[in-house]
């Protein structure tokens, strides 16, 4: 039996409306129900459209499939059922559908890196699909519109969460082209239940950021973000640069909560220490909703230290885990790897003015002193860190929310360490 979806108003609106502009933008919130109108939207556009190639692009290959190939369900490769397969070809991974206007190919590709466009160079497309267009690479962006020039019916779509007001993806994409715009809050999500509304509500409600950008879906700046500071596009570089001195792994682990853990190399350049942020593995439990054991996110992080070690060809020294996630150290030991509580700055808790401050100002001051990098990869990208980065933020007293902070604190945790032993 196919499976039933109950679209809201404004997502049968998105679905059906006349194709009038070559680029539409879906921003609002999350779990507001706009990539789900993407997906319908898009399998309209592809029904019609003359021409065979076809692209989404996201932050990595994975983001790409898991948010519009598969979509949790309501993806293409669901909407289209038997008509479409996963195919490979000389230009990558792709869905083919069979429509009545002939093969479609639907390219997913990543486009988060600085040489992401290699992906897509000599490639002549009919449309391209822009999942989190804010977190893509400028660059690729720019090249994808060039790739759709020769295209018979040409067409783009976007989705993003409120940017800065003054983030470049507005001056150089969106009040450039064609642009057709639409807002989004959880309102139009209609399998959000009041509770859950309530629950959101409440949690966004502790920082006037995170309400206005979230709840109401307003553009706004980024006041109480901590890593302000961050820069994308100075500290993503594409290989690490200067004489490795050590390779160490910091890990925070939970079930419901998001297990986090990162690969670090710490090396020598131009006559200053440098950590350079080379791999990410994470996963959240409640994101996914599929919570794993604690046995199993340990089988899952010894394969990533192992594959660590072989591209990186480094020895770690230490791994270093949260102290409170006593069950992680204890399957990790299980397994063989040594573990060592990792500095969550409860010492300088004792300390006036201590705590967690310390080290939020060791990490801010490793970020502006080009003490801190992340190095390109496609296995283990650092696609969530960048995501945690720009929404953890401070309450009204000025305190760090408890959100979006589980790749913050094994963020924290690793500066810690590169602090007390190449810095200080």
């Amino acid at each position: 039996m196919a499976k039933q979806i109950q679209l809201s108003p404004k997502q049968l609106y998105t679905a059906y409306k006349p194709f009038k502009h070559s680029l539409e933008v879906l921003e609002g919130t999350p779990r507001s129900g706009k990539t789900t109108a993407g997906h319908f939207r898009y399998a309209n556009y592809l029904i019609r459209s003359r021409d065979t190639n076809h692209l989404i692009v996201a932050y990595n290959q994975e983001q790409a499939y898991r948010l519009f190939i598969d979509g949790d369900g309501t993806g293409l490769m669901h909407i289209f059922g038997d008509l479409a397969q996963i195919k490979h070809d000389e230009h990558g991974s792709h869905l083919q559908i069979h429509t009545s206007r002939g093969i479609k190919k639907v390219y997913y590709k990543g486009g988060g890196k600085v040489n992401s466009v290699g992906a897509i160079t000599g490639m002549s497309l009919g449309s391209v699909v822009f999942c989190e267009i804010n977190l893509l690479n400028m660059k690729m962006i720019q090249e994808c519109f060039r790739r759709t020039f020769a295209a018979l019916d040409r067409f783009h779509l976007a989705d993003l969460n409120p940017p800065a007001p003054h983030d470049p993806v507005i001056s150089d994409v969106f009040e450039v082209q064609d642009t057709d715009w639409l807002h989004w809050t959880i309102q139009d999500n209609p399998i959000i239940s009041e509770e859950r509304k309530e629950e959101v509500y409440t949690t966004l409600s502790k920082n006037p950021y995170l309400l206005e950008r979230d709840w109401y879906g307003k553009r706004v700046m980024p006041e109480g973000v901590i890593y302000s500071m961050f820069n994308q596009g100075t500290t993503q570089i594409p290989g690490l640069l200067g004489q490795p001195y050590e390779m160490y792994f910091v890990a925070d682990g939970g079930q419901s909560d998001a297990t986090s853990c990162s690969c670090n190399i710490v090396t020598r350049y131009k006559d200053k220490f440098r950590v350079n942020r080379v791999a990410h593995y994470y996963h959240s439990g409640t994101d996914t909703g599929q919570v794993k054991a604690m046995s199993q996110y340990a089988s899952e992080i010894q394969e990533f230290m192992k594959w660590c070690i072989e591209k990186f060809e480094m020895r770690y020294t230490e791994m270093f885990v949260d102290p409170a996630c006593k069950s992680l150290r204890e399957e990790l030991h299980l397994l063989g790897i040594d573990t060592r509580a990792a500095d969550n700055n409860a010492r300088d808790a004792k300390k006036r003015g201590g705590g967690i401050e310390v080290g939020i100002e060791r990490s801010q001051n490793a970020i502006t002193n080009e003490q801190f990098f992340l190095i390109d990869n496609n296995e283990y990208d650092h696609y969530h860190f960048i995501k945690e980065v720009g929404m953890y933020v401070r309450d009204d007293n000025g305190k760090p929310i408890d959100e979006y902070n589980h790749a913050m604190d094994e963020f924290r945790y690793s500066i810690n360490y590169f602090y007390r032993n190449y810095v200080i």
